[in-house]
């Protein structure tokens, strides 16, 4: 266990590196905090450290830097979260508060999120496996064509063109419309199937075949939405970090690139809980010179998808933590809204 004093120095040096993007030395560090010891022994508090594999001297005659290691401690230990000030809360609030739907709203998402933190942003979809159903829509369109449309929690609408096997007359159609939604409506994607499995037996003979028509779409549109997705925004932001990068920055590019690289990435977020991984942490090496702070968002207590950024580790951890989780929550309140 370090002493408080070696964790204050610790929290120094991350500071001023990220501050300064320059070698942190102890004469430096004693003339710009406070510390209370003497540069001696904030030397020989930087020997310990550095021993730990907290910091590291990046070349001869030079400061140190943290490790990975240091960033851990840090971000666990020592970094609070930083609050929004009222006018960022103010332009989280005025950029997605005139969103027009789900893609709008995601759109809005990772461009703010890009701009506020001035890293890459990567937003995911609200997943359809965690959704419920909010409303289902039969709308006559023919004698014998039909047009589905489905409605989640989270502001996604599915639109299906339907030929039915024979003429379906308004009275079977408002009757279908309002057993399917007494059946489906507030219910889980994924109880779905089993809660209209018996709905064709319910109806006349002439009318069966046009009802198993009309669910086996609504089915099919279950299972072709539940592929993830999620976009992605601010990439250029990295070139501003090009000396972070040990060799160059496109192994990142390439990784970031792939999006079920992305996914796992989002997907080791705790449903609500913010995750922050940093360096080695992050199983693919592309991105072993980056970190990645995500978080959940959804429109109740329990997350539909995730959010986060993508940057060098020499960054920003309390403002980027708290960047996220503030526009998380925004999000989230949009999903619940809408």
């Amino acid at each position: 266990m370090l002493s408080e004093r070696r964790l204050e120095v610790l929290r120094a040096i991350v500071q001023d590196y990220v501050g300064t993007e320059e070698p942190v030395g102890s004469k430096a560090l004693t003339e710009r905090h406070k510390l209370g010891v003497s540069p001696a022994t904030v030397r020989n508090d930087m020997a310990v450290l550095e021993d730990e594999g907290f910091i590291a001297q990046p070349h001869t005659s030079a400061g140190r830097i943290p490790t990975d290691k240091g960033y851990r401690l840090f971000v666990d230990k020592l970094a609070g979260v930083k609050p929004l000030s009222s006018p960022e809360r103010r332009a989280i609030h005025n950029f997605l508060d005139g969103a027009v739907d789900l893609d709008d709203v995601v759109g809005r998402t990772v461009r703010l999120l890009a701009q506020l933190t001035r890293q890459v942003a990567i937003v995911q979809y609200p997943s359809l496996t965690r959704s419920t159903v909010r409303h289902v829509e039969l709308l006559s369109l023919a004698s014998a064509r039909l047009m589905l449309v489905l409605i989640t929690d989270t502001g996604r609408v599915e639109q299906r063109m339907i030929d039915c096997p024979a003429p379906f007359g308004e009275t079977s159609l408002a009757d279908l419309r309002a057993r399917l939604n007494s059946r489906v409506v507030g219910r889980r994607f994924a109880d779905v199937p089993q809660l209209v499995q018996d709905l064709p037996d319910s109806f006349e003979g002439e009318d069966r075949g046009t009802v198993s028509t009309v669910l086996s779409t609504l089915l099919e549109t279950l299972v072709e939405e539940t592929e993830e997705r999620l976009m992605i925004g601010g990439t250029s932001n990295l070139t501003r970090f090009g000396h972070d990068f040990p060799v160059m920055i496109r192994p990142v590019l390439e990784a970031l690139e792939e999006q079920v690289v992305l996914l796992k990435l989002l997907g080791e977020a705790k449903d609500s809980g913010m995750t922050v991984r940093i360096g080695h942490e992050n199983a693919h090496e592309g991105l072993n010179s980056t970190s990645v702070v995500a978080v959940g968002y959804g429109s109740g207590d329990e997350a539909v998808a995730k959010l986060g950024v993508v940057g060098p580790t020499r960054m920003d951890y309390p403002g980027t933590m708290g960047a996220v989780r503030a526009v998380a929550r925004y999000v989230g309140q949009i999903l619940a809204e809408s």
